[in-house]
């Protein structure tokens, strides 16, 4: 995990779980290349980066978890 990586000109995308309200959303970039930046949407100016590979394991295991409410 990184966070230096440069995310200028990142897409950030809000997550589907998020309320709508602008609080408590987590944000994710896919259009930049060989990183996935990820950040919370109260605090825009910070972000973290994974590899590709990691989100990909941590979204797949996010699908097969059970559901809480």
């Amino acid at each position: 995990m990184s966070v230096a990586r440069d995310v200028a000109g990142a897409e950030w995308t809000r997550s589907s779980h998020c309320s709508g309200t602008g609080g408590e959303c987590v944000e994710v970039a896919d259009n930049i290349p060989g990183t996935v930046p990820i950040r919370d949407s109260k605090r825009p100016a910070t972000h973290i980066t994974v590899p590709p590979t990691a989100w990909a394991a941590f979204t797949t295991a996010l699908r097969r978890a059970p559901l809480h409410t």
